[in-house]
């Protein structure tokens, strides 16, 4: 003869009585209360999403805006700015590079920092060629506006192929740079900007302008890499602490592209 379980027995949610005490019937108003109440958010789920980031990502580069201002005032009576603020930015920029975990403290100085170079820098390029700040900081928004537009449509894409190109070419610039400043400072070169002052040989156009345009297109897909590891962030459900990251490699790719392009547009100036 078939018996009970003792543990089914004891336990309501198993009876009659407790199943419908278990599964309460929800009324119409409590439904509507439901579905008006505000989707998760990335503080409730704490995975990365494109608000939070973008939150970060507004809040460093507002830190590096007021840095810059306050560098643009402070430099002609203190010139040392633009080197201290290049400085202590290259260190942070390497360690935040290098860490595994992003760590939002060294990351706002990090912004601070490199406004502080980007003000002072910006104070020295202005007084020799007048308005050509104005220029960089227009071409900037336009360059990271439409790299941004033409990435949300599906036009561009990272991948590995031109990810590689990118990579090597980055390693040739790279090398090309500490070459030309190591000239500049031992004083084998001419002109304000080394061996990007010179013309490609047999030619009337300048190297620097066609170096800078280079360097303004591995920025521009500098983006495009940056865009694209937010949104395997968010569809992959990475934890939310990595939208610093996202909003760190965006600000770096920012100050390059506006310092090249101030470069490019001065170099335009002098040929």
């Amino acid at each position: 003869m078939a018996t009970s379980n003792p543990a089914f027995s004891r336990n309501p949610a198993f009876s009659a009585q407790g199943a419908q005490t278990a599964t309460p019937v929800l009324s119409g108003d409590e439904l509507q209360q439901m579905y008006n109440a505000p989707s998760a958010g990335a503080q409730d789920t704490d995975r990365m999403s494109y608000e939070d980031t973008i939150a970060k990502s507004a809040l460093c580069l507002a830190i590096l805006v007021v840095a810059a201002a306050a560098s643009w005032m402070l430099t002609p009576g203190l010139p040392f700015l633009p080197m201290l603020g290049a400085i202590v930015g290259l260190v942070l920029g390497l360690v935040n590079a290098f860490k595994k975990e992003p760590s939002p403290g060294l990351i706002v100085a990090y912004a601070a920092f490199q406004g502080i170079f980007v003000g002072g820098i910006s104070v020295v390029f202005e007084q020799i060629w007048p308005g050509v700040v104005t220029q960089a900081v227009l071409a900037t928004l336009v360059v990271v506006g439409v790299t941004l537009a033409l990435f949300k449509s599906g036009k561009i894409r990272a991948s590995k192929k031109a990810t590689k190109i990118f990579l090597i070419a980055m390693v040739g610039y790279m090398v090309f740079s500490l070459i030309n400043v190591g000239m500049m400072m031992f004083g084998a070169t001419t002109g304000a900007f080394g061996l990007s002052s010179g013309n490609i040989p047999g030619t009337s156009i300048p190297l620097g302008l066609v170096i800078g345009l280079l360097a303004v297109v591995m920025a521009a897909y500098s983006l495009v890499l940056d865009f694209d590891f937010i949104q395997r962030g968010v569809n992959n459900r990475a934890p939310r602490k990595f939208g610093w990251s996202g909003a760190f490699g965006i600000m770096v790719t920012v100050v390059w592209l506006y310092v090249e392009l101030l470069r490019l547009f001065a170099i335009m100036r002098e040929s």
